[in-house]
């Protein structure tokens, strides 16, 4: 059972997703709604995600909506070192900053900002000791930032007993058919 989830994947930029309304954010909303539920509906206490633009911000508006239906769910925010995202446009930091405030608890990996590489390596070891399994919206065919991550997992997880569910680009097209199925009214 997993109790503890990691959340990450690809960054907004990797699937050129710039937009609030974009389609593609519809449908990667929708995926990550569903593989989260199906994880409550077995037991998932705690979603533990980073700040990063793109899957793990997603992953947190979803599981805030999520909460309405399942009030145990906590969330909590990890960033890999202090000051975090203190490099981005303005936009986007207001973006990390209302991110932050939906989430359960916040903290840092590091205490000091970024100095070195080493702080993401120990931020993945962080997060893989401090979690049951993870999801990542992530295909492996179209490697990105995530594949450090993917990496990660698939070679220091997989001798433990530590389940990765990916959300391919082969499901979010399943679940873009399910999804216009759904709004068709054809369920």
């Amino acid at each position: 059972m997993i109790k503890r989830l990691w959340l990450t994947g690809y960054r907004a930029y990797e699937l050129n997703v710039y937009q609030k309304n974009d389609p593609k954010l519809t449908i990667i909303k929708y995926s990550l709604k569903k593989a989260l539920t199906a994880y409550l509906d077995d037991g998932l206490t705690w979603l533990i995600t980073g700040g990063q633009l793109g899957t793990e911000q997603w992953g947190v508006t979803v599981a805030t909506a999520l909460k309405e239906t399942y009030p145990e769910l906590k969330i909590a925010v990890m960033l890999p070192f202090q000051n975090f995202g203190q490099q981005w446009n303005e936009n986007n930091q207001a973006q990390l900053a209302q991110i932050l405030t939906q989430a359960d608890f916040v903290g840092y990996v590091s205490k000091q900002g970024y100095q070195n590489p080493s702080q993401l390596r120990n931020y993945q070891t962080f997060m893989g000791q401090h979690t049951d399994g993870a999801l990542m919206l992530y295909d492996p065919e179209s490697p990105g930032k995530a594949s450090y991550d993917y990496q990660y997992i698939t070679e220091q997880l997989a001798t433990t007993d530590y389940p990765l569910q990916l959300i391919d680009f082969y499901q979010l097209q399943d679940e873009a058919e399910n999804y216009q199925n759904e709004q068709a009214g054809d369920f």
